[in-house]
């Protein structure tokens, strides 16, 4: 784990007799964008809580920055930016009131206080909203001031629990551009979502937690591949009668039907290479199966975090704490 941005090991937090964080262990290299996935209790809010400094943990460590967490925090705070999951609308409170409040207290005074605001509501596309209360802020801008806040500081790392939960998809797509210019411009990003869907096209790697363990550490694409022994589905249409490919189907082996769609069937080939599934469709055209079209359907990230899930062992029935 040396030279990483981020060193997490063994950590762990129990309350009373509860083992929310059981030995979690990761790193993240500078510039990097790791997804934190889990369903709601498993383990993430309380990890992150214990990275920015706001929990202590019942063992492990962690090390920002080469900082630790215990025994340096206000060395670790200056480098982290922390966007949690929910944040107070004060009433009668601007956008610019807001961020000013969080510069000061930074420390920023005077002209370098007003560029570092401005900079921040550049970056986040609030400077037209400056002025605006951010009680009537919908969710997209209010995810946006709360980044902002967590910018102000320029940190070196942004721990950000569930940024996009709640967000329309155009919100959504703007968050992951904000996500992806932070990661360019240097910045080590840990995020969190319980939606595997919203970190799939943002992460360069992901990280899978369930009760308080972390059960996969790897590319979306790998999860994706693990249990692929149940073979490739394919989507099959035929010019006419569907029932003439569903007897082709049926009469041969390595392949078998899953559910009629218009047109054709939808059908599992035992195999997932692509030279064998080809093989597979030539002998269907050749056979005299009208075939006018077939794609292979892409697998599910959620699906196969699912199935993944559904196969490891539980650590126990009390597993899981917080977010």
């Amino acid at each position: 784990m040396s030279g990483a941005m981020v060193e997490v090991r063994d950590l762990r937090q129990s309350f009373g007799g509860l083992e929310a964080v059981r030995g979690v262990s990761f790193a993240i290299e500078r510039g990097r964008v790791l997804g934190f996935i889990g369903a709601n209790g498993a383990g993430k809010t309380t990890t992150m809580r214990m990275m920015a400094t706001l929990d202590a943990p019942t063992g492990g460590s962690v090390r920002i920055a080469g900082h630790d967490v215990l025994t340096e925090p206000k060395a670790v705070r200056e480098k982290v930016g922390w966007m949690p999951d929910s944040y107070g609308a004060y009433p009668h409170v601007s956008v610019a009131e807001y961020l000013d409040y969080f510069a000061r207290a930074y420390g920023f005074q005077g002209a370098e206080r007003r560029r570092r605001i401005g900079e921040i509501m550049e970056f986040t596309d609030l400077a037209s909203l400056g002025g605006r209360a951010m009680a009537t802020l919908s969710k997209g801008m209010a995810q946006r001031l709360c980044l902002g806040r967590a910018l102000l500081n320029d940190p070196e790392v942004l721990l950000l629990d569930e940024p996009a939960a709640g967000l329309d998809p155009r919100a959504r797509i703007e968050f992951k551009r904000l996500v992806r210019l932070l990661a360019a411009d240097g910045k080590t990003i840990f995020i969190s979502s319980h939606i595997l869907s919203e970190l799939e096209e943002m992460c360069d790697g992901m990280l899978f937690i369930d009760a308080g363990r972390i059960v996969h550490d790897g590319s979306a694409e790998s999860l994706k591949s693990l249990g692929q022994a149940d073979g490739a589905v394919i989507t099959v249409e035929v010019a006419g009668d569907p029932a003439t490919l569903e007897t082709w189907v049926l009469t041969h082996p390595g392949v078998r039907l899953v559910e009629p769609v218009k047109g054709g069937f939808r059908i599992r080939f035992e195999s997932v290479e692509p030279e064998s599934i080809a093989g597979t469709l030539g002998r269907m055209v050749r056979d005299g199966v009208p075939v006018v079209e077939f794609r292979r359907e892409a697998r599910k990230l959620e699906d196969a975090f699912i199935e993944f899930l559904g196969k490891i062992e539980k650590p126990g029935a009390d597993g899981g704490g917080e977010g």
